[in-house]
């Protein structure tokens, strides 16, 4: 090569490219943003949806844990029930309800019938008899079964 020209002498120097920019990002980051916003907001909804059920469970869970005796349980879990009631359903609905009736719309709600031929019963009579029998653990597993089977079908 005497001589003989050189062809890679002919060639330009190697250059570097500009430097990738961070905006706009590539089309699977905009992917993977609006994945963890739909979760995110599925997350939210679910957790607003069943709030509800887990504020009751919780105060029945400290009912039952913390009234002194039957006739403070009784009180508590009536006022407990009327107040999931009133939140789920119209008030035209549940305000007025009493004794028997009442009974009948909480069975019909959880689609059972421990309230109205069962240990619910003492929700109406006990206020009237002093001498009640209450199943302390029956009536507090029909109250969780009512508030779970309530606020499911809230909307």
């Amino acid at each position: 090569m005497n001589g003989a020209h050189d062809p890679l002498a002919a060639l330009r120097p190697l250059h570097t490219p500009a430097p990738v920019g961070w905006w706009p990002p590539a089309p699977g980051w905009w992917v993977l943003g609006a994945t963890v916003l739909v979760i995110l907001g599925l997350a939210w909804w679910q957790r607003r949806r069943t709030a509800l059920r887990r504020a009751a469970l919780n105060e029945l869970h400290r009912l039952e844990r913390s009234a002194p005796d039957d006739t403070r349980l009784l009180i508590g879990v009536n006022r407990l029930l009327r107040r999931v009631a009133l939140s789920c359903f119209p008030r035209e609905q549940v305000a007025g309800l009493s004794g028997a009736a009442w009974l009948r719309f909480l069975d019909a709600q959880a689609r059972v019938t421990g309230f109205s031929h069962g240990p619910g019963q003492v929700l109406a009579t006990a206020p009237y008899a002093p001498a009640c029998v209450l199943e302390r653990s029956a009536l507090i597993a029909l109250v969780r079964q009512w508030i779970h089977a309530t606020c499911m079908r809230r909307p």
